[in-house]
Order: structure tokens, then sequence, then C-alpha cells
């Protein structure tokens, strides 16, 4: 066993990040010779960007590597607990005379801001006293308000590889001076999923309280209590999993335990009405569209509200969604005719269902025809789908 490392309070994963570029694992099509990241590094000319990704795919690395390669000041924050008073202390420090280069901040999980602290981080983005760069796991689109959004450029971060990742367990080996076994390493890349964090925390683990990396050590790690609900890891996936199901199992109890269990754990309150919104849609449907109000209501109600009371307006919602009749008709209905159009493309429109605002077009027989037809067997699909019926109500 090395006891250097046994003693040590340093993570494993920040022992093993990389200072240069040609060290960093992952993300080819970001840092691989001629793409963009490699650029910005190479050229020195950083911009405010956001990082979207799975957890664990060398988001934050990649961050301070700019910063560290492009000669920029860095600060970072993780927008579960920062506010606009960490903001201004940045702010306060910056001496544009000591250093012309505006610093970077790095804003970890800034889906977790609210309106107010982005519009509040705005204006030092706009006129360029901080370059921003955003890590999220959730869609931007949705996240990231607007403004602040179109002064961004996103960068979609993939998984790792499983490749990838048996690189990073090398490094691990390196540093730790041990040797996996073939089992070992197939199971730890099985359960890493292509997140690196989850990857070296278990081999960490492993090694500090068994002192070696053997398959046994590393179930073993797994079950300790030293290992903790990652609100972005596999236990994260994992427990959203049991939740959707259980509602569309119709089994309160269960759903409301799960329901329990993330609410305990700290999780985004949005993450989970956000998942119910959908489920009102995709499981529920037009069994009882009614669904689909609640589930917005429940959203709208945590966003104003926040913990800890919000979790009653999800106990509330998960209850109702439960209850509620299930139908997926029309959500495999539209995947279904999605599928054609991916199929064939942009089939021509009938011609008395085309818009007709000009002569030449009334000329053409663009329209003609057309009437309502209630209640009628009329095909209204193009030619070649003629045959074709994607939603086919229950009696």
């Amino acid at each position: 066993m090395n006891t250097e490392h046994a003693h040590l309070d340093t993570p494993l994963a920040v022992l093993l990040r990389p200072q240069r570029l040609e060290n960093y694992i992952g993300q080819s099509h970001l840092v691989g010779p001629d793409k963009p990241l490699r650029k910005v590094i190479e050229q020195k000319q950083v911009f405010s960007m956001i990082f979207w990704g799975p957890p664990g795919v060398g988001k934050t690395t990649l961050a301070k590597m700019i910063a560290q390669l492009t000669d920029h000041p860095f600060f970072e924050l993780s927008a579960v607990s920062a506010g606009k008073a960490d903001i201004r202390e940045i702010i306060a420090q910056i001496d544009l005379s000591a250093n012309p280069r505006a610093p970077i901040l790095f804003l970890d999980e800034i889906h977790r801001f609210n309106k107010a602290q982005q519009d509040f981080l705005l204006p030092y983005v706009e006129q360029g006293k901080l370059i921003l760069i955003g890590a999220t796991t959730e869609n931007p689109s949705f996240e990231v308000i607007p403004a602040l959004l179109s002064r961004c450029r996103v960068f979609v971060l993939q998984a790792l590889t499983e490749n990838e990742l048996e690189q990073i367990i090398s490094k691990a080996e390196e540093k730790l001076h041990v040797s996996f076994e073939t089992t070992a390493k197939e199971w730890l890349i099985a359960y890493a999923n292509g997140d690196a964090r989850k990857l070296l925390t278990l081999i960490d683990n492993a090694y500090r309280l068994y002192g070696n990396t053997q398959l046994e050590s590393l179930k073993s790690a797994l079950q300790s209590n030293q290992l903790r609900y990652d609100k972005k890891g596999e236990e994260h996936y994992d427990t959203i999993s049991a939740f959707i199901k259980s509602m569309r199992a119709s089994n309160v109890n269960a759903a409301l335990y799960y329901l329990a269990r993330m609410v305990d754990a700290g999780e985004d309150p949005l993450f989970i009405a956000r998942r119910m919104v959908i489920f009102a849609s995709e499981d529920i449907g037009i069994a009882q569209p009614t669904a689909l109000v609640v589930a917005n209501a429940v959203f709208q109600a945590v966003n104003t509200i926040g913990y800890p009371e919000a979790q009653i307006n999800l106990a509330h919602g998960v209850t109702y969604l439960c209850l509620a009749k299930k139908d997926r008709l029309a959500y495999e209905a539209y995947f279904a005719a999605l599928a054609d159009v991916k199929q064939h493309g942009n089939l021509p429109i009938p011609l008395e269902l085309r818009n007709a605002p000009t002569k030449l077009m009334k000329s053409l027989n663009y329209g003609k025809g057309y009437e309502m037809y209630p209640g009628s067997d009329k095909i209204l699909l193009p030619d070649k789908l003629k045959k074709r019926s994607y939603f086919r109500k229950v009696p």
C-alpha cells in the first residue's frame, strides 16, 4: 500500500487533474487539433461560454485549464451555495491595472442560479468585467435566461468512452502504484457509465479503506457509508428512474418514498417538478388532461416557494399523478409520426391543405377543395403515407 497517499486528504480526482492540454482525456471534438476550445487556448482569445454535459466529464478541469493556459485570473463558485454577495466580492478584487485580462468566473451548476441572480450577473458579463464559464447538466435553453445565454457560446460535452475511462484508470494505477485486474477494470468502467468522477471516487475510497483496488474491495467500498447520495451521479439517476416508474405503476407509496429520498438528499425541486410535467403528457396524456394542468401548477408553485414548503406541493402533485389514469396513445402516435418524418423527409403536402395567399397559387389549385372534415374519414396525409395510422383510440 502507498502509505503516502493513504494519509492525504486530497481526493484522487484532484491529484490526477491534468495541467496540460495534451494530458486532458476526452472531449476531442472540442480540444482536439484545430477544434474550437483548443483554438481558444492557443490564441488566448477567451469569451463567455457554457459547458453542457453529463457529470464527471471534465467541465471543471477544462475551465481551470483555459484560465491557467491563457493567463486569466480564475474564480470558482457553485451556484448551489453562492449568491450576489459572492459575485460582488469577486468584482471588488478585480484590478485590471495589475492584470489587464478579465478574470474568469467558473460557475458550477449555473442552472441553480435563479432569474434574479442571473440578472445580477449579466451586466458584469456584458461590460467585460467578468468572463463567465458556466457548467450545467441541464439544458441551458431552459435554465439560463435568454439575455445571458445570448452572450455565451454553448459547448456540449459528451460522456467519456470506455477507452477514455480506461486511460483514466491507467493514470490511477500510476499514482497509486497498483495494478487493476481485468475483471475489476471492466466492472469499474461499467459502473462509471461515462463519469470519471464516479470512477475515481470509488477507486479512492476502496484504496483508502482496504489498501487495494481488487474487485471485492471496490464492491465493498461502493456499499460503504462514506459514499453518499451524489446529486450528479448514479444515485441521482437511479432514484429519479424509480420515482417515474413508481408513478407509471400508480404506486403512490413507492413514488412518495422516492420523492422523500430526493428531497431529503437536497435534490433540486425544479428538477423533480420538471420530470412530473413531462410525465403528465408522456404517461397520462388524454386519459386525464388535467394532469398536465396540475403538474404545471406544481412546477410554478415550487419555483415560487422553494424548500422547505415546496415539498408539500411536490407530494400533492405526485399523489395526483399516481392516481390518474394512464394513457400513452398521444405520445406513441407522435413518435410514430416523427419516425416517418425522419425516414421520408419533407413529403409533398396535399394541394388542398396548402396556403394560397396569391392568385398564382390559387391557379395551381393550392387550397382547392378544402373543407372542414370533423368526423370524416378523409385522408389528409401526404400520398405516400395515406395508409398510415398513428393514433389508435381505444373504444
